[in-house]
């Protein structure tokens, strides 16, 4: 059985940034049932040196869409951070969802052996597709949105695994 890069990324992504996208909604509501102020939730963090969680989905869309385009060949979209709503973070969210979908399945399935750069200067990093795959891209995209379901769950928002896992 052959290793297909698409199949371990952009499902993956696809499943968890819809499962955050949902988690989002209910963090909404459950601002607005317990009277919290959202901006509150949206600058909430697990420890003060740690991003909040609009930081948190912000970073984990970039992974997905930097980590997907990278491996298809094409350029990376830039995003400004602009969010401050719920409504804003499900767009980036939309948004990012809409470029994968763009990508060609068999631009990525050829990334295994391409050689992908991230950074610039001092702080840039030089991988072989599958390793940027599956030892950096991944395992970051998963901190972000793992760390930003934990700051809701933390706060309250009635979520469990299910919620996190979603469906594939």
């Amino acid at each position: 059985m052959t290793f297909s890069m698409y199949e371990a990324s952009v499902p993956v992504f696809k499943q968890i940034l819809t499962s955050l996208s949902s988690i989002l909604e209910k963090a909404e509501a459950h601002a607005a049932e317990k009277k919290i102020d959202p901006p509150a939730l949206l600058q909430a963090r697990l420890y003060p040196d740690m991003f909040p969680l609009l930081r948190q989905v912000q970073v984990a869309c970039d992974f997905a869409k930097g980590a997907a385009a990278r491996l298809a060949g094409v350029d990376v979209p830039r995003y400004d951070d602009t969010e401050q709503t719920f409504a804003e973070l499900r767009a980036r969210i939309a948004t990012t969802l809409a470029f994968i979908d763009t990508l060609p399945q068999d631009g990525l399935e050829a990334s295994a052996q391409r050689d992908i750069t991230t950074g610039s200067g001092e702080k840039a990093k030089h991988f072989k597709g599958q390793v940027y795959l599956m030892h950096y891209a991944l395992p970051h995209f998963y901190f972000h949105a793992t760390t930003a379901y934990a700051i809701l769950r933390h706060n309250g928002v009635e979520v469990g695994k299910k919620d996190f896992i979603g469906s594939f």
